[in-house]
């Protein structure tokens, strides 16, 4: 039986402002399964983008375990994190995906040279996910005169680039027409049945929560089946 690709247990997260403390995460337990694509929905303050940080390495839990092929990640140092986030996980956060200074395709291959990629190889990966987002003529392109849903198919290019074994999106359509939503929906399904990868997807949108064949709800930062 293969092994989880995610898999969190007992997860809390306090948030301290001053006296003020915040409870976001009350216990909550997560399994990803490989090749699964989850959706995760709720209402707003309910603990989703957290538990999605905590999931990408983006942010220490207060109290809890996060396990990739039974190792926790969550005790790995923070330049361990950031490599291990880096080889494997896809992250689309609702805003601040790309980097301002640089084009369309540099953002995108960005993460291609890092893991070392050749020249070659990294431009045909740009020229292929830029086709397949519908956005070929903007290579070149300051990403500050992208659209809201132009820089959301481009981040979305970005978290898949190296083919992740886990891709976790934040309302990754929230920019998008029907259409071109579903067009981002295929890619994403693409990566889970070509790549094998694991999908979680913090929606509000039931067009993308119905592609999934688990589907969740969080409730006072804890997730319950959504029946």
């Amino acid at each position: 039986m293969n092994s989880p690709a995610i898999e969190a247990r007992g997860l809390f997260h306090i948030y301290r402002e001053g006296p003020v403390r915040t409870i976001a995460l009350r216990g909550a337990d997560l399994v990803l399964g490989q090749a699964s694509w989850t959706s995760l929905m709720g209402p707003s303050g309910s603990g989703k983008s957290t538990l999605l940080h905590i999931l990408a390495g983006l942010l220490e839990p207060s109290a809890g375990s996060v396990a990739v092929d039974g190792e926790d990640v969550t005790r790995l140092s923070q330049a361990a994190r950031v490599g291990w986030r880096r080889r494997s996980v896809g992250v689309v956060l609702q805003r601040d995906n790309l980097h301002p200074h640089l084009n369309v395709g540099d953002n995108i291959a960005l993460p291609l040279r890092l893991d070392g990629g050749s020249a070659g190889t990294i431009r045909a990966r740009v020229e292929e996910l830029l086709g397949q987002i519908g956005l070929r003529d903007r290579i070149g392109q300051p990403v500050a005169e992208l659209s809201g849903g132009e820089a959301q198919r481009v981040a979305i290019a970005v978290a898949i680039a190296n083919r992740p074994r886990v891709l976790l999106a934040d309302e990754p359509t929230g920019e998008l027409d029907e259409a071109t939503a579903a067009g981002v929906l295929d890619l994403l399904e693409a990566l889970r049945t070509e790549q094998g990868a694991a999908i979680l997807t913090v929606t509000h949108n039931p067009q993308v929560a119905e592609r999934a064949s688990q589907r969740l709800q969080m409730l006072d930062g804890q997730v319950a089946d959504a029946g």
